[in-house]
């Protein structure tokens, strides 16, 4: 188990990619913290089996972010997961729901890396990857605050990249396509209002329509990814954004 000594923080890791990283972490000997919401005793399941401990810090503010690494901390490696969407056209869509995904899908990420990094560079390694989106090399209509979101999160990646690479530390991104989660599953009626459409219509004709292979991404895909640009092999791996969308962004 090759991660055996090191600490995984997986922010939104209760449930889906996040939960599918964090299994994934520890079943190559990390030490994980699990962060999100959920049912307690399904959470404390989880802790049970994946022998982590559970922070449920608020992460759309930085007081909620900076005591989730207070209590987690020191993290070697840190997946920043955790992630909103709201779908609605750019004249009606809520300021207090831009402020909120920008919070927990952006911000959040700044604030974690910001506090992580110093252990890391005192270490001499480290690991940073960022579940982004196909969404962070593509737009699609109705989502102005995701989208924005996770082209900055690539942006970011990038600028941990350059910063962090001579003390081995790396920092990369994975953009899946569409993955069936609670976060795809939640904005199905959203996005049903918006463009007036059945729930079959937005499957078929909305999300897999974007993916050539006309099939969701499934989490242990994404997980794999982020158990391999830990590994020493990836050392060199940096700055990079992975996808894995069936094809999606090739065209």
């Amino acid at each position: 188990m090759f991660l055996s000594g090191k600490r995984a923080l997986v922010t939104g890791s209760t449930s889906g990619i996040g939960l599918a990283i964090a299994r994934a972490l520890a079943a190559q000997g990390a030490d994980v913290v699990l962060n999100g919401f959920g049912d307690p005793a399904e959470i404390a399941r989880l802790c049970e089996e994946c022998s982590a401990i559970h922070v449920g810090a608020d992460l759309t503010t930085t007081q909620g972010v900076e005591e989730l690494m207070d209590k987690a901390s020191p993290i070697d490696i840190l997946v920043n997961n955790a992630g909103m969407q709201h779908v609605a056209p750019v004249e009606d869509f809520p300021p207090e729901k831009w402020d909120a995904v920008i919070a927990l899908n952006l911000s959040a990420a700044f604030h974690t890396a910001r506090l992580a990094v110093p252990h890391m560079k005192a270490r001499g390694w480290g690991r940073i990857i960022a579940t982004a989106s196909a969404h962070s090399l593509a737009a699609s209509p109705f989502k102005a605050a995701y989208v924005a979101a996770k082209h900055g999160i690539a942006g970011l990646t990038k600028v941990l990249a350059l910063e962090l690479a001579e003390h081995g530390v790396t920092a990369n991104c994975i953009s899946p396509g569409y993955v069936w989660t609670p976060l795809v599953e939640n904005q199905i009626p959203d996005t049903m209002a918006a463009r007036g459409m059945s729930r079959e219509q937005v499957v078929n004709d909305v999300l897999l329509a974007k993916q050539p292979t006309k099939k969701f991404v499934q989490p242990e895909e994404v997980a794999a990814l982020a158990v391999f640009l830990c590994r020493d092999e990836a050392q060199n791996i940096n700055g990079a954004n992975y996808t894995i969308d069936g094809g999606w962004t090739a065209g």
